[in-house]
């Protein structure tokens, strides 16, 4: 690691991440409030049979419980947007963006290795994700004690939460520094890294809307984030491991290849 590049990477996004951090916060608590307010009508709606059952699930929430609705905000096109600002937006950047300006290259004239600037640049992005995902997590704590719910949300199991949706956004980042370590142009780094959040998103909401197709989410990485189940005190391990390994994957496949590429002059 890098403490000079670290702290240039920081000042850089402390903007975005206070923005992104404050956005989740808000979004975070909003669930709550929104189930407090209209979670039993919406319940009764789904069992008068006026809406299928299916819709009642999507991701690893539902409508039938404060949990379920936390879940909901964790998986939200609204959420995994905002994440997707570092986990795509940054981690593809990084490097690919360097190398499409012509700044790359002068970074790299430094006695700096290309492991250093790699490892220097993933340990910031993860930084990013694991304070963004803090605002998220406090936002769900602060709605359910607004309410008055908090003993229906597993607050002690917050940290796991917050630690699955770190894990998450981890591996999905390095999927992005792997895209972005890959090519000298920013377009097809952002373009691989996009279709393969987008195909792996698709995959768990229809698995869990449509029984069948439930049989495609073991190959979503967003399947293996439950804030139900992990509010609720049982948090399945192994989801915690695959994500740890899928971004250990990435991580290895980043530093075999970065420091092997030859960089021709940018055009």
């Amino acid at each position: 690691m890098n403490l000079a590049l670290l702290r240039h990477t920081w000042r850089a996004n402390r903007l975005r991440v206070g923005i992104v951090t404050v956005a989740l916060a808000i979004w975070g608590a909003l669930m709550p409030i929104v189930f407090d307010a209209f979670g039993s009508q919406v319940a009764e709606m789904f069992e008068s049979g006026a809406f299928p059952s299916q819709l009642s699930q999507f991701g690893g929430g539902d409508l039938f419980s404060l949990t379920g609705a936390v879940g909901i905000g964790f998986v939200h096109p609204i959420a995994v947007g905002l994440m997707l600002v570092f986990a795509v937006g940054f981690a593809t950047t990084a490097v690919a963006g360097e190398r499409q300006r012509g700044t790359l290259e002068v970074l790299l004239a430094r006695p700096i290795s290309r492991r250093v600037v790699y490892g220097t640049l993933a340990l910031a992005g993860a930084s990013f994700v694991a304070i963004a995902i803090a605002g998220l997590t406090f936002g769900a704590w602060a709605g359910a004690t607004f309410t008055g719910r908090t003993a229906e949300l597993g607050v002690s199991n917050l940290p796991l939460l917050w630690l699955n949706g770190v894990l998450l956004y981890c591996a999905l980042g390095a999927v992005g520094l792997l895209a972005s370590v890959s090519f000298d142009r920013l377009s097809p780094a952002i373009s691989v890294t996009l279709a393969f959040v987008l195909v792996s998103y698709f995959l768990d909401i229809l698995g869990s809307m449509w029984p069948d197709a439930k049989g495609l989410q073991p190959f979503s990485l967003f399947h293996y984030v439950d804030p139900k189940t992990v509010l609720s005190g049982f948090a399945d391990r192994g989801d915690f491991v695959l994500l740890a390994v899928a971004t250990a994957v990435a991580v290895v496949a980043s530093l075999a290849i970065f420091p092997r590429r030859d960089l021709a002059a940018p055009s």
